[in-house]
Formats: C-alpha cells, structure tokens, sequence
C-alpha cells in the first residue's frame, strides 16, 4: 500500500536496500522487481501534430547560416566517407597514444563550453564524427550487414572527484587467449530424413534435440574442440569437414529415434588478433561474432555438467537447500564475458531458484499436495493435475533417457485403463489390451496401486498412460517463485540476500568448481583463466546538502547517506483543503480502522512538514467486497467526488485517501478509474499501520501526499552539476514494461517521464503508450518527447535549451536501436528550423551481474557493503566507451548492486566527474524516501510509470467483454491520464 514501511532505496529483486515492489504505492522501499511497470498517458491533443512555430518569447536558436555546411542526419553523426581533420602528436581515448578513435582531432566546431554560460545556445553546426555518436560502414567482409552505431569514446582518463579512495575487488576474472589463434565459424542445419517412404515429421526440434544430434555428428577429438548454440551456430578450434552427414538416433534417447540430415557449412574465419586490437582501440568496431564464439566457449562446460536455465544460467542440485512440499533451492551461476580495459573478462555472479526434486511422482505428490494415503489421490484429481500439468517424467520400468510431458491424469483408475495395442510387425491385428496385463506380459511389472488414476502423456487425440509408480520427475524443472506460499518465498530471499563476503566466496567457489566455466573444451580453444577476482581502485564521491523549508541545508548521515524530516519542513509543502476518507474496513472486527484518531495523527504530522490538512469533507465506509468489481468501484469514487462538489460548493476534490484491511487486485481498478476517469489522485493504505500512527510511517504518507498535490519535498542545495540556472535542462526517462513470459499476446508499455521544473528538476509529468507485444523500440517516442517539451513550454514559457536522456531496460545489443531509431525519432520530432536543443544519451542498466566488494571489510560499514556514492570508471569498465558503475544506495541488506551507466551520445560536454556528480545528486531527489536510491530518479520514475500502464492493461482487459488482447488493452485511449492529472506525480 502507499503508506510505506521504512525507505528502502535499492531497486533490484531487494538487495542492498530494498525489497521487491509489489502492486501497491505503499511499499516505497526503492526495492523494484524486474517485472510489470506502467502508467501514464498519451499525449495532450494529437500525437501526430507537426511542430509549431515558437513563440517569441521562447529562446531558441537562429537558423543555420548560408554559408554553412548542409545539415546532419537527425542522429549527430556525419557520414564516414567525409574526410576527417588530423593533428599530428595528437592524442584521444585513455592515453592510447595517437590511436585514431573516430573522432577528429583538435577542436570540436559544435563542443559547448564546459561550463555552460547563461548567454542563449548558439546556432547549430555540424557535429563531427565521435562527438555525439560513431557508424561505420560495413567492410568487405561484412558485406549484406547494416552499418554499425557506435557510442562514443570516453572524453577523458576517467574521474578523478572523491571525498576518499578505496580499495576493491570485483567479480570480473581475466581471460587470455592465444592472440594468433582462429576460431573456425559454421552454419549447420538439421532435417528428420524420411523412413519407410513416409514425409519426414515436421515436428519443430528443440535446443536439446538439436544439441544430441550434434553431438553424435561428431568424433570425440571433434566434440570436445567445438561448441554449440543450439540454433545454427557451431564454433571449432580446428577445420572441421564440410557437407552433409546422416545422423541415427537410437531409440531411448530424449529425442525422435530416427535419422537426420545434419548439414555444416564454413561461414567465417574469426582471427583472435581482431579482438586483441579491438581491446587496444586500435579497432572501432565490436567483432561481434568472436565475442559470441567465445562466450559459448566459456558456457560449454557448464551446459554439459549443470541444469541449464535457457542459454545465461546454470544450476547444480549439490548442496541445495530443502524448501518442502517436494521442492528444494539451486545455486547456480551466470557467466558473461565483457571487453575491458585490462582485456577479456569472464563475469560471474551467482543466485538461488526453486526446483522441482527429482523424485517419485507420488512422493512428490505426498509433500505438495498433502496426502497421507495413495488411495487420496482419487478425491483430489483437481490439486493434483495443477501441480503436474506440464511437468516432465522420465519412466523406472525401462532403460531409456527420453522424457514425457505430463497433459493431465486418465479417467479411469490404473486397473480399469485400456489401449489398443498395434503389433508393429503386422503380424496380428490391433487388439484392446488392460495396462495392468500388460505390464506384467511386456516389462514383468506387477502394479501395485491399482486403484489411482495413470499419468496421461500423450497427445490430445492420442492418449499415452503410464502408472504414477513407474514415474519420476525429471531434473532441472524450475518452479515459479510467484506460486511459492509466503513462508517458503521469504526463506528463499533470504538465501538469495547473503552478506557481500559470502557472496564473494561462494563466487570463487564456482569459478573454480570443476563443473564452472572453465574446463577442457576452454582449454582446447587456447584460453586460460585468472581464477582471482579483479583488484580495482574505487572513488566515493560526496553527498550533497539538501534545501528543505527554512534558510539552513540539510546534511546527510556519514555512513548511510539518510536524513530524517523530525523537526523540519518540507520545501514547497501544498495545502489539502478539500479531500475525501474512503473507509474499506467495514466488517472487519480485527483491522477496522479508527477513522478519527488516524485523521488526527495524520494531520499532526502533515502540520509538522508545513502541509496545512483540513478535516476530510466526506467520509465514506464500505467493505472490501467492493473491490470484486470495477463497476462497483466506479460508482463509489463518483460519488464521493459529487458529494464534495455539493458540500464544497463545486470546489475540486484534491484526494481521495483510500484505507484497506488487505492488498488486494482490485487496488487496480481505483487507480485506473481515478487517474483516467474522474482526475482525483488516491493515496492507498492499511488499516493495520494507520491504526498504530507511528511517525515514521506518517511521514512517508506525507512524502507522497505532498508530492502528488504537487509540491516539493527536498531538493539539492545549490545548482546541479555542469549546468547553470538559466540553462532550461530537461531530464527525461524512458523504459519498456513487457508482459509476463507465458503471455503471447498482451502489449509492451512504453512510458517516458520528463522534468517540469528548473533548476530544482524534480517535478515530472509522465506519458505512456501501448505497443506491439515484446516490442522494446518505443515506437511512439519522437511523439511522447514532443509532448513532453511542449509541457514544458507551456508552465515555463521558454522550451527546455539542454535534454539529458536516460534509458532503462536495454542492452549492448541493443544500442544501435537507442541510436539509430528512438534518437532518431526523437529529433525528428521536436527539431525545427529555429529550436535543436543539445542531447545527451544515457543507458541505466540494472541487468548486469558485476558486483563490487570491499577489499578490507573495515570500508564496508555495518553491512560489509560499499558505501554510497562509490563509482568505479576504469579497468573493468570498457575500452574506449564512456561508461561507469556507480553504487548511490546504502546496502542494508544483501550485497549492494551497482548500476551501470553507459553515454551513448553527448553534446552536453560531459566529463566523467561532472556526469558522475550530477547522476549521484540526483538520486537524492527521489520523492518517496529520505536517502539516495540505487537508480537516477527520472528512469526509476519511467518504471513506476510503465507498471501502472500495466494495472490499466489489466483492467482493459477485465472490461473487455471478449477478454481478448488485440481490442481495448491496445487502444490508446484507455491510458490517457484525466487532463486534471496529465503533468502530476501520481504515480508515486
């Protein structure tokens, strides 16, 4: 709920500072789960209006001149044929010499002045190649491919700002490699050739499939010298045979018996001194195809000795953790390489899942459904088919490997099942045979539990039963944490959120187990591996002081970097004059709310911060059976805003306070009926914490209340770094909110947030969209950016003159997209002749496994934990790229993690410390808890915005009376905010 207990800033499955947010504006520990964000609305009047003509009293910039050069491409990059400026002696990137990065040396014509002056921008001239962004055409060898986006080059050695120095070591493991060796890249292809005449089955062949049938297309010698994806891809150490190869498969295995075409083909010769140059910067280009090699190389061992969980994790059954109810706790691993300054490193980080043991059907079946008597099964067939739909088994009455897919449970008990029995020699004709006759006929089983259902196996028109005594569980099948009781769930976290020195040795452990990442098939290759974590030097930079109601800042705690509101004021704090108690806890003779006292305690404490709360102009009880219906929810928020409109005399109800005796789904459905429909904000909470009236909680009530009518809480004492106060600096945040993995069909959630305010910068408006399921590209970005710009003009009368862009939720790979089509969007849609503001492009990225550990644990404070403000920019960062981890969260529990924050494009004249500075600064202004949170606030507020879009997907989808996902959870108009609420922080 919104109340909130404690102010938990780590963002990221809970560790190091928070815990996992759930559906509920309450739960403000920063702690942010990976999975459904939203919220938001579209746009104000059309999204496809042109840019119009500035007002006169906005700044902006004169249009080009006629004797400049012709314009760029909408992304600030020239084309690479046009011939580049060079000084000789000159030197670029970290002290690589004269290495030529992409970038012109001297002078940039278009590089703003570092600290930017009040005077208006300057008219726009060509950005030369490497100030902003880098393509490169694709060489002869690449012929067919589109051309390659390059983010820039580090500007400088790194930062240099710090309040201390210290010492520390990182899971990065350095990799060598034999720099004139070659990896050897081949295409393969694998048919079912035809048997007895017949077409062969087009049965689609899974990644395990496919993995046998390479391996019995090769020799031994062979086998351990190749490595493979799965899909198409084969990388050897040495020249294999080309051509085509019939592979038999044996019956038993896990897999059609039968014969296939396996098909390979040489596609590239991969020199190893690519890569060695590319480290160097000697090379511009990322040899994509090596690293994929290499990284396959280093996942092989692995994939052969533990539980593969998709192609990124791997899992071992030694040492698990019993969970009950048939279910125990994996530790496993996830290894990636990453190029670095000091070269190739291997990164590995560890964590827990929840497995399903392998074990005897029944028995499983004992300890998670819960039966003492096999004879139970009968009276609990619904229970039992939930828990084992799905699920694979391997059979005890035979010698075979292959598995079956359980679809349900056969009608009939064990001794009353049948099947058609089909001699496959033709000798007699098919013939009904008992399963019990013929088990003990055929395998020389007698069945002993003769009145249960059977396993059913088989195909919807051809049903395959097995007795449940002959079956086992297969290994490796992981069960979903969300269907874990609350109990065992806990007890999982907790195994996930061990103390930074355990999971430092638990890391070693696994680098150097036998079935970890390095093993024969690595060493075949010419690769070895420092099995000792990266030593690197780290800066902690200074926390700001903050400006809260009165004339003296606020300094921050030494260790924790927290500051508490006892005896303070808020800095802007917004008078509640007319708001309304919705009362849920009718009914409920344990958690009824006691209406009056919360109303006084929570207008006490609103007092002390300067919000000045009046009684409540309506108050309503009712149940939470209420929540059962949208409909019903509706007409009651209606009715309360009529009610105060008459008691008001037509004056505008500000909010709505809603109290709850539980979390509940139909918390959804206020809030899309509230921020689409009426333009009241809600602030939800639970009657059990508003009846204790602890201060602490009263406050964090305060924090959102405050902010959602529109006021300030805190802010950062002075101006913020690298910018002056007349510089308009717009901050925007943009993520992607995709539907769980079973859905196929529900839309992505675009959000994108963006500053209202300068120089405080910490009052955002929000716009969201449906779009095309999985789809991480925001399609209408350009659009959104627009809108959002236009917003600004309109409460600041001039347009933002600086946008500094942070993007959450992609990866390396998917760069070239940030760059070439929502950048691209972008500027296409708010560039006109007279208005190019100066962008910069920054990646956030929680989705990493690097994590920094204290070398001497006397650094680490209470938890072990690297202090706040802990950056790291050099050694394991990249090459040449502009990148930096930045650790701004205090570790409360578990091992902190660092976000990683890669510049992909600039005109802003970034250097590492301002950047650094500023993105740390930031941190502090997050509205909804009084310390710095793991991730800069204008991505963490595009998440929360993107998570609410999803609650209005769900109620969409809940209206829908065809329930289907292609009509109103795709129409635009179901996430457009009321016009009352379009540039509010409602959704904090």
């Amino acid at each position: 709920m919104e109340g909130g207990r404690g102010n938990n800033s780590g963002r990221g499955r809970g560790r190091g500072g928070g815990g996992r947010r759930g559906n509920y504006d309450d739960q403000q520990g920063g702690g942010r789960g990976r999975g459904n964000q939203g919220g938001g609305r579209g746009s104000e009047g059309s999204y496809h209006q042109p840019p119009a003509r500035p007002q006169s009293q906005w700044v902006s910039r004169p249009p080009p001149q006629a004797n400049q050069p012709p314009p760029q491409p909408a992304w600030g990059y020239r084309p690479p044929a046009q011939p580049v400026p060079v000084a000789v002696g000159a030197t670029s990137g970290r002290g690589r010499g004269s290495t030529w990065t992409g970038r012109p040396w001297g002078e940039s014509s278009r590089q703003p002045n570092p600290l930017p002056s009040p005077a208006p921008a300057p008219a726009p001239a060509p950005v030369p190649v490497g100030a902003a962004a880098r393509v490169r055409s694709p060489t002869s060898s690449e012929s067919g491919k589109q051309r390659q986006i390059e983010a820039i080059r580090r500007p400088d050695h790194g930062g240099t700002l710090a309040v201390r120095k210290i010492n520390l070591v990182v899971n990065h493991f350095p990799i060598s490699f034999d720099e004139a060796g070659t990896i050897y890249h081949y295409d393969v292809d694998v048919k079912p050739v035809a048997a007895n005449g017949n077409p062969p089955a087009k049965k689609v062949l899974r990644k395990s499939d496919l993995r046998l049938i390479k391996d019995l297309a090769f020799p031994g010698a062979e086998l351990l010298r190749t490595v493979y994806d799965g899909e198409k891809n084969v990388f050897s150490a040495i020249r294999l045979g080309e051509g085509q190869y019939r592979v038999d498969v044996p019956e038993g295995e896990d897999v059609r018996s039968g014969s296939y075409m396996f098909t390979i083909k040489l596609v590239n010769e991969l020199k190893l001194s690519k890569l060695k140059d590319y480290l160097k910067g000697n090379l511009t280009h990322v040899p994509r195809d090596t690293l994929q090699g290499l990284d396959l190389v280093m996942k092989e061992n692995p994939m052969r000795a533990r539980i593969p969980m998709g192609s990124r994790s791997f899992f071992s059954a030694r040492n698990s953790a019993d969970l009950r109810g048939g279910l125990a706790a994996y530790k496993g691993f996830m290894p990636s390489l990453k190029p670095t300054e000091q070269g190739l490193s291997l990164c590995l980080d560890y964590s827990v899942l929840a497995f399903r043991k392998p074990m005897p059907v029944i028995d499983f079946l004992k300890d998670h459904v819960g039966f003492r008597e096999v004879n139970e099964i009968v009276r609990m067939t619904k229970p039992i088919i939930d828990a084992l739909r799905g699920l694979k088994v391997k059979v005890t009455h035979r010698r075979t490997n292959q598995k079956y897919t359980i679809v349900g449970l056969t009608r009939e008990t064990t001794r009353n099942v049948s099947f058609e029995f089909v001699d496959t020699e033709g000798n007699a004709p098919p013939r009904m045979v008992n399963i019990v006759d013929y088990f003990r006929d055929k395998w020389g089983k007698d069945i002993r539990y003769l009145d249960i259902p059977c396993l059913d196996v088989g195909k919807p028109n051809k049903p395959n039963a097995i007795p449940m005594e002959f079956c086992v569980l297969a290994e490796g099948q992981r069960f979903p944490k969300e269907n874990l009781d609350k109990n065992t769930a806990v007890y999982l976290k907790n195994l996930t959120l061990v103390k930074p020195w355990q999971r430092r040795d638990t890391i070693c452990d696994m680098v150097r187990a036998e079935d970890g990442s390095f093993g024969e098939i690595a060493r075949n290759f010419g690769i070895s591996l420092d099995m000792n974590m990266t030593k690197v030097g780290g800066r902690v930079i200074g926390a700001p002081e903050l400006k809260v109601g009165g004339t003296r800042p606020v300094r921050v705690d030494a260790e924790k970097c927290q500051w508490n509101l006892l005896g303070k004021t808020f800095v802007n704090p917004k008078s509640m004059d007319c708001w309304a108690l919705l009362d849920f806890t009718d009914g409920d003779r344990y958690n009824r709310l006691q209406a009056e006292a919360f109303v006084n305690n929570l207008r006490g404490r609103s007092r002390n911060l300067g919000i000045q709360m009046a009684e409540p102009d309506v108050y309503r009880l009712t149940r939470m059976n209420d929540f059962s219906s949208v409909d019903r929810i509706e007409r009651l928020l209606k009715d309360i805003v009529n009610e105060a409109s008459r008691v008001n005399k037509g004056k505008q109800l500000q909010m709505i306070v809603c109290v709850m005796t539980r979390r509940d789904p139909g918390y959804k459905y206020i809030k899309w009926i509230s921020e689409t429909q009426i333009g009241v904000v809600t602030q939800c909470c639970l009657s059990p914490a508003a009846n204790k009236g602890q201060d602490q909680y009263l406050a964090n009530l305060c924090l959102k209340i405050n902010a959602k009518l529109g006021g300030t809480n805190f802010e950062v004492s002075g101006k913020l770094t690298n910018f002056n106060p007349s510089d308009h600096v717009m901050f925007i945040g943009a993520d992607v909110n995709h539907p769980a993995p079973m859905n196929k069909e529900c839309p992505s959630i675009a959000a994108v947030v963006g500053t209202m305010n300068w120089p405080a910068a910490n009052q955002y408006a929000t716009r969201v969209s449906p779009q095309k399921h999985r789809c991480e590209t925001i399609k209408n970005f350009g659009t959104m950016c627009l809108d959002l710009v236009k917003a600004y003009a309109r409460i600041n009368k001039v347009r933002p003159r600086r946008i500094v862009l942070f993007r959450d939720g992609v990866s390396e790979g998917q760069f070239e997209m940030v760059l070439g089509q929502e950048l691209f969007d972008m500027k296409a849609a708010i560039y006109s002749d007279d208005y190019q503001p100066l962008i910069t492009v920054i990646v956030a990225q929680k989705r990493h496994q690097t994590r920094l550990f204290v070398e001497n644990k006397s650094d680490g404070g209470q938890t072990g934990n690297v202090p706040p403000g802990t950056v790291v920019d050099t050694k394991i960062v990249h090459p040449h790229d502009f990148d930096f981890y930045l650790c701004s969260h205090y570790g409360g529990i578990g091992t902190s993690k660092p976000t990683h924050y890669y510049v992909l494009f600039d005109e802003n004249g970034f250097t590492s410390d301002r950047l650094q500075k500023l993105i740390y600064d930031m941190c502090f202004t997050f509205v909804r808890c009084t310390k710095p949170v793991s991730l800069v606030p204008p991505v963490y507020y595009a998440d929360l915005v993107a998570y609410r879009g999803r609650m209005f997907q769900e109620v969409a989808m809940e209206k829908d009376p065809r329930g289907t996902s292609s009509t109103a959870s795709f129409d635009q108009s179901f996430y457009d905010l009321h016009p009352e609420l379009l540039n509010n922080m409602f959704f904090v």
